[in-house]
């Protein structure tokens, strides 16, 4: 280790370069902690150094270093993931993406940045352009190369689906090799760095997809019964343009949200939607026809609606309820079949989100169960039993990659062929 962080002093200054325990235990950890599986294993490893580049060729020279040094490879950006996507489990090398940040190239339809990059400063330097992000995540704060290599969907996803649904037209790879050249790596070849906790290579760059920007206000309505607040919120889905986001929450969890907001009653179910101002019309006819009511239009409200999406929604749950835990799910069973799912899970309450199917062009729900943790064995049970339902579970209580396996062990093999990427995050053969 001494040796690797001499190198990296040498290449990348001082500055960029730690081994204080408060630095790497800093680069250790992500909100991992939120699920009580994975609680009881942290920290699970430890940084031995942390460095931070200036920018994406600094990427490239810092993980050139580390394969010259046979030392593992973990890669951060903002730290904001939850199933402990980047997390050092044997330790090695942290590279914090977080200085490299420069957006580099604003097109029509496309914005190319570092992978450090956040989107509020992309959705800025969009907007200067009359553009904005297709897809970003909840945590506006997040960088591009954390979202795209740790995340799925978000505000946007509605519209656009999941990141690895055409949303990246590029993204330059560093392979985990001496010389650590970039490649271009273009779609569809890149959904094999989607979702893959870094181990099939590291971002530097890249290119994602803009749409034209739109004046976006936040509606919010409330429903007595999920009927009706379930056929609001798929009608909705129709709206012209589509909404840049629609979330739907039952009463438990609109009661946990502080501080209390009359435009969400506590007592009724939350349908919440970033509309265009001209569609508000519509959707409160929407909303009447159902059997609900529109409790308030803000039009500085968009912020607060994405704050009370996808596992933001967890972290305010938690925060109110601890004993509760959350099953990231979809299928037809979570609205059409809920008192089944009350009967595999009491005391459950879900929080559900607009997504978009791209193979077949139709929207559907995907979410949160909110359900009491007893023990691991009753969980994964309940997670197993909840598919006869028509829930299907992807497990958030595990930091190995479970979905598209085979694709990204491929690309691991070509960008990463001695191991060194996020190890232990991409299971056995």
């Amino acid at each position: 280790m001494n040796n690797l962080a001499f190198e990296l002093t040498r290449l990348l200054g001082e500055d960029a370069v730690s081994r204080d325990e408060a630095t790497r235990m800093t680069a250790s950890t992500d909100w991992a902690h939120m699920s009580p599986v994975l609680r009881p294993m942290l920290p699970g490893g430890v940084a031995d150094i942390v460095v931070r580049p200036p920018d994406a060729e600094g990427i490239a020279v810092a993980v050139g270093a580390a394969h010259r040094h046979r030392v593992p490879v973990t890669v951060r950006g903002q730290g904001t993931g939850n199933y402990g996507q980047g997390i050092p489990l044997f330790g090695g090398l942290v590279i914090d993406t977080s200085q490299a940040t420069k957006v580099l190239a604003v097109e029509d339809g496309w914005i190319t940045a570092e992978a450090g990059a956040s989107f509020v400063l992309m959705e800025k330097a969009a907007l200067a352009t009359g553009q904005e992000l297709a897809i970003m995540p909840s945590t506006v704060g997040s960088t591009i190369g954390g979202f795209i290599a740790g995340g799925a969907g978000g505000t946007g996803s509605i519209a656009n689906g999941a990141v690895w649904d055409g949303y990246i037209r590029s993204l330059r790879v560093v392979p985990c090799t001496d010389d650590a050249i970039p490649v271009d790596v273009p779609y569809p070849d890149n959904m094999a760095q989607s979702h893959a906790f870094g181990v099939s290579g590291v971002i530097a760059t890249a290119t994602v997809a803009l749409r034209p920007a739109r004046r976006w206000t936040a509606l919010f309505a409330s429903f007595p019964e999920l009927d009706g607040a379930v056929a609001a919120g798929e009608e909705l889905f129709g709206l012209d343009p589509t909404p840049r986001l629609l979330s739907l929450d039952e009463a438990g969890v609109v009661a946990t949200y502080r501080p209390a907001d009359p435009a969400m009653p506590a007592d009724r179910l939350s349908v919440r939607g970033i509309v265009t101002e001209e569609s508000v019309p519509a959707a409160t006819a929407i909303v009447e026809r159902h059997g609900g009511r529109v409790d308030a239009v803000r039009p500085k409200g968009p912020a607060l609606v994405t704050s009370l999406s996808y596992n933001h929604t967890t972290y305010r749950v938690r925060k109110l309820r601890p004993e509760l835990t959350h099953l990231q799910c979809g299928g037809p069973g979570l609205t059409r079949r809920r008192a089944e799912v009350a009967a595999v899970a009491p005391d459950t309450l879900i929080h559900l989100e607009g997504f978009l199917n791209p193979a077949t062009g139709v929207q559907h729900w995907a979410g949160m169960l909110f359900l009491r943790f007893e023990d691991v064995e009753t969980l994964y049970d309940r997670m197993a039993r909840l598919a006869e339902v028509e829930v299907y579970v992807n497990d958030p209580h595990t930091w190995v990659l479970h979905n598209r396996v085979d694709m990204i062990r491929a690309a691991a093999e070509r960008f990463d062929p001695d191991g060194l990427l996020n190890p232990g995050k991409l299971p056995a053969v």
